[in-house]
């Protein structure tokens, strides 16, 4: 058995969405067969004090206030400072002393960096005299993403702005990203495409994948459905990320229109916490409904007709259709969206342009006989990516 040290950007439950669950899925199987301690900042909307859930698993647990800064201090730091803006998102006193306290009275054999905007505390890790190994488990391929969300703002005269933006972090991200996959003891990605990405940077770089999953039980039991104006087309996800913003914006845009003109009755609800402002003047617009946080997500994709996907950039793997299809939901996903299944095709229908991605979510909704064929598919699909399944290599490489 091993003693661990995790350390991750927000406390991991509840598991609503994206990185809480890939992480919540890790903390809950490592503590299953290793000793872990965990390191983690409180989100605005969560507590300073770890839940339950969290105590009665792990050796020991902090929690910190994630950083707050103003858009003045934003500015001067992306001007003054060359650390990918990334990693001074979670620039914390308070939690590096911690962690330097910790490694002095603790022997850790590992110390377990959950995404790559806490990587800038591996310094500490890195001078301690009694130096664990470390693993990087890269969430997203971080350059890959900023890389193409440059060249889609570049498309866009009113993007421009943000092209600028992304231009400089994607190169800042790409030479540290390498950097730390160099140092790192052990690498973990999220989908080959992001392994093969990363061997890009770093030639002879061997990653270990341990794709995003979920436990599987705990969806395929149900659960009781929200009360939604049917047809109902759900997407969740954290709604302050760009991938998501810009795919919601895109799919009501140029999509719902089309969907609407069809299904006039029908419903788009976009469920997830910390709704950005670009999202407020969709509220307008019949038929669009924005929840904000939910305190469980779950119902929603029970109640909805087809579970939509319109992501058009970013990386890595998607648990939202992990989720979906978990609970035998019918989906339409961006071929993007679906970027690190390989299997995909077999449980969901894929669709890129505007009026492909409206005519898949009219067909599945107005076919019941097809929506139920693509439920059966979409469970055999999700049992693939159960932890159960997922964790034995990550599990050995730790015991050894």
């Amino acid at each position: 058995m091993s003693n661990i040290l995790m350390l991750t950007p927000q406390i991991p439950y509840p598991p609503r969405q994206g990185t809480a669950l890939r992480n919540w899925g890790l903390l809950r199987g490592l503590a299953a067969h290793h000793a872990v301690s965990l390191l983690t900042f409180a989100a605005p909307d969560q507590d300073l004090s770890a839940p339950a859930a969290v105590q009665d698993i792990v050796a020991r647990v902090a929690v910190f206030p994630q950083p707050m800064r103003t858009p003045m201090q934003r500015v001067k730091q992306l001007l003054t400072d060359p650390r990918p803006d990334l990693l001074l998102r979670l620039e914390s006193p308070e939690f590096r002393e911690t962690l330097r306290a910790w490694l002095a009275d603790t022997s850790f054999d590992w110390v377990q960096v959950e995404g790559l905007e806490l990587t800038g505390y591996l310094a500490v890790v890195w001078e301690c005299a009694r130096r664990p190994r470390v693993t990087f488990d890269d969430h997203n391929c971080e350059y890959l993403l900023q890389q193409r969300a440059c060249r889609a703002d570049l498309l866009r005269p009113t993007r421009w702005a943000g092209a600028a933006y992304s231009a400089v972090q994607w190169r800042r991200l790409r030479q540290h990203e390498a950097n730390i996959c160099r140092r790192a003891d052990l690498v973990v990605t999220v989908s080959e495409a992001d392994a093969a990405a990363l061997r890009g940077l770093v030639p002879g770089l061997t990653p270990l994948l341990v794709p995003n999953g979920i436990y599987v039980a705990e969806y395929a039991a149900g659960a009781a459905p929200a009360d939604l104006r049917q047809p109902a087309f759900v997407f969740t996800g954290t709604m302050n990320f760009r991938p998501n913003v810009d795919g919601v914006l895109w799919f009501v845009e140029k999509v719902w229109p089309q969907v609407r003109s069809v299904l006039p009755e029908a419903h788009f609800y976009v469920v997830g916490r910390q709704p950005h402002a670009r999202l407020e003047a969709l509220r307008a617009i019949p038929g669009v409904v924005i929840t904000g946080a939910v305190p469980d997500t779950r119902p929603y994709i029970q109640a909805a007709t087809v579970y939509v996907a319109p992501l058009l950039v970013g990386g890595g793997t998607r648990l939202k259709l992990l989720e979906s299809t978990a609970m035998g939901k019918a989906v339409v996903s961006t071929t993007l969206g679906a970027e690190g299944f390989p299997d995909a095709a077999e449980a969901m229908l894929l669709a890129d342009d505007p009026a492909t991605f409206a005519a898949a979510c009219i067909q599945l909704a107005e076919s019941p006989i097809e929506g139920a064929a693509y439920t059966q598919q979409a469970c055999a699909f999700a049992a693939r990516y159960d932890w159960e399944n997922l964790l034995p290599p990550l599990l050995a490489r730790l015991a050894s």
